[in-house]
């Protein structure tokens, strides 16, 4: 009762702000947010509007890059995967308490930008306690005012070569004894990409199967929250989808870039050790597309 007493008064300390937008649609002023950081005044950017939102994803989809191109913004800040932390997640309690204090601009990160911060969010992995609290957490975005941005993968034939991967690199940490999950230069992706999984075929379509399902779960269970569908195959060949992103986020437009550089850039046959008996598994299947990758 004492949390929740607390949670509704500092959404009403928001509300209570003298700051309004007499610009902003009426349809949108649920998502328009007036923050007062414990932590630090906003000062004369107090009245600055700040909007909520939340990157909601999978492991090996993109969004590790992702992230870093709408951190280049000057006006956003996202707080990378803050739920990886298992006792952040532990409850719907911790989960409630960890995202009001992202919202309420208190959460210290590298992310972190100035008190004129326009955007404020985080990258959730759809395995990271939200689905097991979909329900619960979706009102808490509906009452909070958050968007979400989803970000997917199409072919997940080749995110699961990634993961393969990066749990190789994990285990043998091919870097001068260090794990990478994302690097920064072309020589150090070439030598990540030197290693070649080999799929266990026997698995491999009811793997795609588990990962097919839990995207189409998470669409399901917040599709009644404001929210904008991406993939990371269209991001990457068309740049006019970060314009959308910051058009959904009522940003001002400018080029986003980001230092990641991608690991896999060969066709799929060239990343997979065992092909044959891949590309023997999946012809005929529903799966079968991804063998073009």
């Amino acid at each position: 009762m004492l949390f929740g007493l607390r949670q509704t008064n500092m959404i009403e300390k928001e509300r209570e702000q003298p700051c309004h937008h007499p610009g902003v649609p009426e349809t949108e002023t649920p998502y328009v947010h007036f923050p007062t950081p414990n932590t630090y005044s906003r000062k004369e950017c107090a009245c600055t509007p700040v909007r909520f939102f939340a990157i909601l994803s999978m492991q090996r989809s993109g969004s590790g890059w992702f992230e870093t191109l709408l951190n280049s913004h000057e006006n956003i800040s996202s707080n990378g995967e803050i739920f990886s932390v298992k006792d952040r997640r532990s409850n719907v309690t911790a989960i409630t308490q960890t995202l009001d204090k992202l919202y309420n601009l208190d959460w210290v990160s590298s992310a972190a930008k100035n008190e004129c911060t326009a955007a404020v969010g985080l990258k959730w992995m759809l395995n990271q306690g939200l689905m097991k609290h979909h329900q619960e957490i979706a009102e808490y975005f509906n009452r909070r005012g958050v968007s979400l941005i989803f970000l997917l993968r199409r072919n997940l034939l080749q995110r699961h070569v990634s993961i393969l991967a990066n749990d190789y690199d994990r285990n043998t940490k091919q870097l001068n004894g260090t794990h990478k999950a994302h690097v920064h230069h072309r020589g150090q992706a070439d030598v990540l990409a030197q290693y070649k999984p080999t799929i266990d075929t026997k698995l491999l379509i009811a793997e795609l199967k588990r990962s097919d399902k839990l995207a189409a779960d998470g669409l399901v269970g917040f599709k009644k929250i404001r929210s904008i569908v991406l993939y990371y195959e269209d991001v990457v060949s068309n740049h006019t989808k970060l314009t959308d992103v910051l058009d959904f986020l009522k940003l001002p437009n400018m080029k986003l870039s980001s230092r990641h550089v991608k690991i896999h850039t060969k066709r799929l046959r060239d990343h997979i050790d065992n092909w044959t008996d891949v590309s023997n598994t999946l012809n005929g299947t529903q799966y079968q597309s991804f063998l073009n990758g």
